[in-house]
């Protein structure tokens, strides 16, 4: 009788498990691939970015730029920086000396490159890394704190830069989720589009 019972039971936990397996593991992302492929086509590419049939990143993932022609993106933990292989924060705490002297660094060239004087206040954003490393979003205020050594190293009015900005500030996702932000990969593009 007992055997019955327990043969009963491992019949229906190993029904069980296949059931689901095949469900949450075959028929759900079948199901979830399909439909981003269907309605979000971009999205489902990685929203590769192409240029003159050149791949040059993606709206998704941070990269750094280094030139004073162009913003300049969050500093990076992942790897060498924007490695999406190695996604993640530096996992430092605020009591870290070693974090604390990575933003001292930091907030020292960034005035330094954007010729800004010591008693300014800089965006939290322009020194602090992402958690994942791979942010590719800085604020309108970094972007704008930035928008004079851009406009000097191309030659162009400050206010030519601003209102480019501005053009490509993105807002909460569903008009409450997340911040204000701009995406530096497409705001340069923009800028060498300009």
């Amino acid at each position: 009788m007992k055997t019955r019972i327990l043969l009963a039971e491992l019949k229906n936990s190993i029904l069980s498990v296949l059931i689901l397996g095949i469900l949450f593991c075959g028929v759900y992302p079948l199901t979830i691939w399909g439909f981003a492929r269907l309605f979000f086509v971009h999205q489902a590419e990685g929203s590769i970015v192409e240029r003159q049939g050149q791949v040059v990143g993606s709206t998704l993932i941070g990269q750094a730029f280094h030139s004073d022609r162009y913003f300049h993106s969050r500093p990076s933990a992942a790897g060498a920086g924007y490695d999406a292989v190695r996604s993640g924060g530096s996992n430092l705490g605020p009591l870290s000396r070693v974090l604390v002297e990575q933003v001292r660094k930091r907030v020292q060239a960034y005035r330094a490159s954007n010729n800004l004087p010591n008693e300014m206040n800089v965006p939290a954003d322009a020194v602090l890394a992402p958690g994942s490393g791979l942010d590719p979003h800085i604020s309108p205020e970094n972007a704008s704190v930035q928008a004079s050594r851009v406009a000097r190293a191309r030659g162009i009015s400050t206010e030519e830069v601003q209102n480019l900005i501005d053009r490509h500030i993105e807002r909460p996702q569903l008009g409450f989720l997340g911040e204000y932000r701009v995406n530096v990969l497409t705001l340069n593009l923009a800028l060498d589009a300009s």
